[in-house]
Order: structure tokens, then C-alpha cells, then sequence
């Protein structure tokens, strides 16, 4: 399985979960900077109510699963455990402007 599906698919559900989750929040942030740093505080307060309570952190947690998921796809696809042997063969490298066959023309070599 190629990592890259469900990378997206778990980025677009933490996004959403979070989202959620903070889109229907309450709440209050204070920073207080002090000297010494033994002063200092960051106090962060929110409180989501309704449907966001129970689907955002749901989304947010399959989202986290997904990740760890992808990851170790991609683990064990570049240590070459995951996988058919097409998919391990390289492919050389690959122009990205202009022709590739028709190098050996001798009328493009004049031009």
C-alpha cells in the first residue's frame, strides 16, 4: 500500500476535527511574561459544546490513527517489506522539458 492516500486522508480529518472542535469553542487564553521565567504562565481555557464535543476529538483521534498508519507504511515500503517487486523498480531518470526520443535526430542537432 502506497503511503500517500491515507497521509492526505489523515491530514483532511485532523483538520476537520479540529475545526470542529474549535469552531464551537468558548473560552479564554492569558500570558502572562514575567522575570524571572519562573513568573511566567500561558493558561489556556476553551470548552466545545453540542455535536463538536463528541465528533471533533472522534475525528481528530482517526485522523492520529491514519498518521501512524501511513507511517509505518512508508517504514516498511523504503526498508522494501511492503509492496510487489513492480513497485520497487526504479524508474531512470526522466526529462521534464522537451522530447526524450527524438535526441538523436540529426535535423534537431543542426537546428
Amino acid at each position: 500500500m502506497r503511503p500517500d492516500r491515507p497521509l492526505i486522508l489523515s491530514v483532511l480529518l485532523m483538520a476537520a476535527g479540529l475545526g470542529l472542535t474549535f469552531f464551537y469553542c468558548t473560552g479564554n487564553v492569558g500570558l502572562n511574561a514575567a522575570y524571572p521565567l519562573s513568573g511566567a504562565a500561558l493558561k489556556i481555557n476553551f470548552a466545545t459544546y453540542g455535536p463538536a464535543a463528541l465528533g471533533g476529538p472522534a475525528l481528530t483521534a482517526l485522523g492520529l490513527m491514519l498518521l501512524l498508519w501511513s507511517w509505518l507504511c512508508a517504514i516498511l515500503r523504503v526498508m522494501g517489506l511492503f509492496g510487489t517487486p513492480e513497485d520497487r523498480e526504479e524508474e531512470g531518470p526522466t526529462r521534464l522539458f522537451g522530447p526524450t526520443s527524438h535526441d538523436d535526430e540529426p535535423s534537431r542537432q543542426l537546428q
